[in-house]
């Protein structure tokens, strides 16, 4: 049977990686056997390149990524950032503005566009535990002093989801607004999404979004499941991205991508 995409684009977090941040040796194989078989994998993450390169560079792909929810198209086999595209910081601060006029003070990190782009944590941002390299900003203009590729934002009351729903009815079509992970809601440029990175992408590698096959397991997903043929949620997925899905798989987990991998592959 021949494999029937041509392009297997992967999210990382809650996908790809088990939640200790490893990609199970059943998953790993699943991939090679589907890289034989003529298709292509790629990552299509939320994180910037400082923040995936390693885990890139430990499964030893060497092709591309989309990063920084489309932000960056980054060449992992060369260590090179193809395209990047940033966050209008005056759009951005006007932005915020309005947010925090309709729901109160907000806390803040950025991250930084480029390859060595650091994330600079604002006065009461909430760190997640883990690896991932951050800078503590003594002053609150620190997160302005350099290109963004996009803004995080916190409230103190608010959850993702209403915090989302607020922040996208205040900012209007200044910028977009992304939920992207447990306590990760974004700000970006106008019109940026995983599927604008994913189709520079496969243009790139002279592959359409009809020979696309994707996981992801958040709403920042749903632009890249409309755009590629079908779309693959994971069983620890948003409900909002389980319902445009065309099929929902195990967990990350229980080597969800596997499991779909391993079917196609049979």
């Amino acid at each position: 049977m021949t494999f029937p995409y041509k392009l297997v684009a992967t999210d990382l977090d809650g996908t790809l990686l088990r939640n200790d941040e490893t990609v199970s040796e059943r998953t790993r194989a699943a991939l090679t056997a589907t890289a034989a078989a003529g298709a292509a994998h790629i990552v299509v993450t939320g994180r910037g390149v400082p923040w995936t390169r390693h885990i890139l560079d430990d499964l030893g792909y060497e092709g591309l990524a989309v990063c920084g929810q489309g932000a960056q198209v980054y060449h992992a086999g060369e260590h090179r950032l193809l395209t990047s595209l940033t966050l209008d910081r005056q759009l951005a601060g006007l932005a915020l503005s309005k947010v925090e006029a309709e729901v109160g003070p907000l806390a803040l990190a950025a991250s930084r566009d480029g390859l060595d782009g650091e994330v600079v944590i604002g006065p009461g941002y909430q760190v997640q535990d883990g690896p991932l390299p951050t800078i503590m900003a003594k002053d609150p203009a620190e997160l302005w002093a350099a290109p963004l590729n996009k803004v995080y934002i916190q409230h103190p009351e608010l959850d993702d989801d209403a915090l989302t729903k607020a922040a996208r009815a205040a900012v209007g079509n200044l910028v977009d607004v992304v939920m992207a992970g447990p306590g990760t809601v974004e700000i970006l440029p106008l019109g940026l999404s995983k599927a604008t990175g994913l189709s520079l992408a496969a243009r790139r590698l002279g592959v359409k979004a009809a020979d696309t096959l994707a996981f992801g397991d958040m709403p920042n997903d749903i632009p890249m499941f409309a755009w590629a043929r079908q779309g693959v949620a994971m069983a620890n997925a948003h409900e909002d991205l389980k319902a445009v899905a065309q099929e929902i798989t195990t967990s990350n987990q229980d080597d969800g991508i596997a499991v779909v991998l391993e079917r196609l592959l049979s």
